[in-house]
């Protein structure tokens, strides 16, 4: 799935990406406009259309840039407090929760992922939290859990440490160095 990987991003697209989570976040997918993208960056629409040509482009490259960023936060990061920060971070996400509230249809049609990009990306997190591959699914189910039911974020990290030390327990090889903080 090559659209979730993204590269270094210029300036001016990383200023257009930056509107254009402030337009979904406040408008939704479906009622955000190209125009209410460009306005929400600052810029004219012409410069918008010099960089994507739908919305639905913008749309991808703003998740591509969106999984990039969560992977950078917890790679490396010991299981639990990998998790809890992904769980923080999906669940009060401000285009999550705008899509949640107005626009559920959507948010579920995002998390129903075919089967080769779903093992793309546990794959991805699986790496970022030194998990093996059925590591890396089960905890991208739970965390797809967390975005169509956040919860209370103490819930959430009690809920990460349980499941890291499910995922790192004795006779699992990957990942069990980076439990440290929660089997003390």
């Amino acid at each position: 799935m090559p659209g979730y990987r993204r590269r270094d991003v210029h300036p001016t697209r990383r200023g257009l990406l930056d509107g254009a989570a402030r337009a979904f976040a406040e408008h939704g997918l479906r009622r955000s406009t190209m125009q209410s993208i460009a306005a929400a960056a600052g810029v004219a629409k012409a410069t918008l259309y010099n960089h994507f040509r739908t919305k639905d482009e913008v749309a991808r490259e703003l998740l591509a840039r969106e999984l990039d960023r969560l992977e950078e936060l917890v790679t490396a990061l010991p299981v639990a407090d990998g998790l809890a920060l992904l769980a923080d971070e999906l669940g009060a996400h401000p285009v999550l929760r705008r899509l949640a509230e107005s626009e559920p249809d959507v948010l579920t049609a995002m998390l129903a992922v075919p089967d080769p990009e779903w093992e793309q990306l546990t794959g991805r997190l699986a790496a970022a939290l030194g998990l093996d591959d059925d590591g890396g699914d089960l905890a991208g189910r739970w965390l797809a859990g967390v975005v169509l039911h956040p919860g209370r974020s103490s819930a959430r990290h009690r809920q990460a440490a349980r499941l890291a030390v499910a995922l790192t327990a004795p006779g699992q090889p990957a990942g069990s160095d980076r439990v440290s903080t929660i089997r003390s």
